[in-house]
């Protein structure tokens, strides 16, 4: 995935009410639980064996090498707390939107004789609902990051540059040279 797509992950696992589980072994019973009893598939996604999964759920092993234990709380995380996230995605499609903050170069196509310049800019800026929904509906359906770079890009057109339509009437935004986004709502 790319700098959206993870942004997005990011907001939505920041939704969550309530922490995921501190231990290794309540963390693959958790995932075991929510694969429906497969070790096999909690193993593919760890990218560990089956038997070792079993050996966490007896309690054999109790602390996973480091690189495993993030792995093993990222996919935790991918998969704690869906209706809350199902929530929170809804709220803000139909009636809050989402705040990103990003650092990134913007050019404009404008007028003739204007000297807008591109050049790295950090910026915060609350977008509305529609543009919220356009970008969940993306990921949902597999958009690549150029395409959700693209929604973001006209959101901050319309908002930050154009102001709600105010002002730079026929000001097109380039959103190039990202150097971090970050998505909240």
């Amino acid at each position: 995935m790319g700098i959206i797509g993870d942004s997005l992950d990011k907001a939505a696992a920041n939704t969550a009410t309530r922490p995921i589980p501190k231990s290794a072994g309540a963390q693959i019973r958790f995932l075991v639980k929510h694969e429906k009893g497969s070790t096999r598939t909690v193993a593919q996604r760890l990218g560990i064996s089956q038997r070792t999964v079993e050996r966490y759920l007896t309690g054999q092993i109790k602390r996973p090498r480091p690189d495993l234990a993030a792995k093993l709380a990222a996919e935790v995380r991918k998969d704690w707390q869906p209706r809350v996230r199902e929530r929170a995605k809804r709220q803000a499609a139909t009636s809050t939107g989402l705040v990103i903050e990003t650092r990134a170069r913007f050019g404009f196509t404008a007028a003739p004789g204007t000297s807008d310049d591109e050049r790295i800019r950090r910026i915060t800026q609350h977008l509305p609902p529609e543009y919220a929904a356009r970008l969940f509906d993306a990921q949902a359906a597999g958009a690549a990051d150029s395409q959700l770079q693209a929604v973001v890009a006209e959101g901050l057109q319309e908002q930050y540059f154009k102001d709600g339509g105010r002002r730079a009437r026929g000001l097109l935004v380039e959103f190039t040279d990202i150097d971090y986004v970050e998505l909240d709502y």
